[in-house]
């Protein structure tokens, strides 16, 4: 078997700067260091984190008052940072500069009196703080049919923004959808998908005509890692999201089939390296890397753990 690994995969800037954001206040400020929410959607890093004195929390109230406090990648509802004031929390804000983004476009909106809708996973970290930190109506949709029997009271003041996370292609056909419903409706371009998601969801379908079994190293509740899968799929390929090794399946390699592998942007590379030892005991012979623009994006470290 051959296994051609996607370029790029794996590790984005947000989710480097927002475990990076939780190692150097574990090591200035000694733990433990309260996170709210899984900093970055990976057990493996989140286990590791633990170890290293993390205490990870799904709700302020099991933060002791005073205490140092990371809000997640994800973002959070401005009714978290109300109450982390409340409590007198010392917050460092690990939230991936482009939600920070989305947010900004979601608060520019809602405050010139549009209606707004996100495109978007209901109850995902993401989209749940998107939603919170805004007054007024707001949708929540994922799908064309979704997009089809909405009802809004502003047909014409109407606007949208987008989960970060998502499909490239499942999200334009979900703007296509609404613009036909609601064609004064504003909104960003494809540009707010971000560029790690979009750049790994194309080497995925650069790989699909090369192989005909794709692995996806992620974790299960992490939307870009399930993006990759469907994107996959999609191309025809047989697609699996696997956390790591242990789930990999004999009869998945069979007929000795050519092998891509990419990597959801919170899945460690450590991961990919223990996928690849358990493959070489099923037969791959030849591990190569296809050609890729490598990413250089790189975002700023909160002043106060400089």
């Amino acid at each position: 078997m051959d296994v051609i690994l996607a370029q790029p995969r794996g590790f984005c800037a947000g989710v480097v700067r927002a475990i990076e954001i939780v190692e150097r206040a574990i090591n200035l400020y000694k733990p433990p260091i309260y996170v709210l929410h899984e900093i970055v959607h990976n057990r493996y890093v989140v286990d590791d984190l633990k170890k290293r004195g993390a205490v990870f929390v799904e709700t302020l109230e099991k933060v002791p008052k005073g205490s140092i406090c990371i809000f997640s990648a994800h973002g959070v509802a401005t009714t978290v940072v109300k109450g982390a004031e409340q409590q007198k929390l010392q917050v460092i804000d690990a939230t991936c500069p482009l939600v920070t983004k989305v947010h900004s476009q979601a608060q520019r909106y809602a405050e010139q009196g549009f209606e707004l809708i996100i495109i978007g996973h209901a109850k995902h970290p993401e989209v749940e703080g998107t939603r919170g930190c805004v007054t007024g109506i707001v949708h929540v949709l994922s799908t064309v049919e979704e997009a089809a029997t909405l009802q809004v009271k502003k047909t014409e003041r109407l606007a949208y923004v987008t989960q970060t996370t998502l499909s490239v292609d499942d999200t334009r056909e979900v703007i296509n959808a609404l613009k036909v419903r609601f064609p004064k409706i504003q909104g960003p371009s494809l540009n707010d998908i971000c560029y790690a998601t979009q750049n790994r969801q194309n080497a995925v379908r650069q790989l699909a005509s090369e192989i005909e079994v794709l692995l996806v190293v992620g974790a299960h509740n992490s939307s870009n890692s399930n993006r990759l899968k469907e994107v996959g799929t999609h191309a025809r390929i047989q697609s699996y999201l696997i956390e790591n090794e242990k789930d990999l399946k004999t009869d998945w390699f069979a007929n000795n089939p050519t092998v891509g592998i990419t990597a959801g942007a919170s899945t460690p590379e450590v991961l990919i390296e223990g996928v690849l030892q358990r493959l070489r005991h099923f037969g791959v012979t030849t591990i190569k890397t296809m050609q890729g623009e490598p990413e250089t994006t790189t975002f700023r470290i909160p002043a106060s753990l400089l």
